[in-house]
C-alpha cells in the first residue's frame, strides 16, 4: 500500500510538519517506507524525519534527531491499538526551538493522521 502525506499541516515559530503513514509489519519495511519517502527532495531535505511503528514483537521507533518524539508517536500507536502501520513526522526547523511544544506538534501531526484514517474506514 502507498504511503499517505499530508503536507503542510501545521507551523509553530516557522517550523514547519507534515505526516505520513502506511501499513508495516516490520522495521525493514518501515525503513523502506521511509526511503520511499526521502525519495521526494522536500522530505529528504527536512531536519528531522521521526517515526514509529507497532510490531507484535514490540515498538520500533527513530527520534531522527528529535529526542523523545518517537516514543510520543509510540504511545499514540498503543493508545489507538494500531499495530504493523508506520507514521512519520516529518518537521522543518524554523529557527527558533520549540522546547517541550514540539512534542505537541508530534502530536497534533499524528492526531490529525489518524482522524484522517477514522474517515476512510
Amino acid at each position: 500500500m502507498p504511503l499517505t502525506t499530508f503536507d503542510a499541516i501545521l507551523t509553530d515559530r516557522g517550523s514547519r510538519y507534515a505526516v505520513s503513514g502506511a501499513p508495516a509489519a516490520t522495521k525493514a519495511e518501515a525503513l523502506a517506507l521511509l526511503k520511499t519517502l526521502k525519495r521526494n527532495k522536500k522530505f529528504a531535505r527536512a531536519t528531522h524525519n521521526t517515526w514509529a511503528l507497532l510490531t507484535p514483537d514490540g515498538p520500533v521507533k527513530n527520534d531522527d534527531g528529535e529526542a523523545g518524539a518517537g516514543m510520543v508517536i509510540v504511545r499514540m500507536l498503543e493508545r489507538a491499538r494500531l499495530q504493523n502501520h508506520i507514521i512519520i513526522v516529518t518537521r522543518w526547523f524554523g529557527g527558533t526551538h520549540l522546547g517541550g511544544d514540539r512534542f505537541r506538534r508530534v502530536q497534533d501531526c499524528v492526531t490529525h493522521y489518524l482522524d484522517r484514517m477514522d474517515q476512510q474506514d
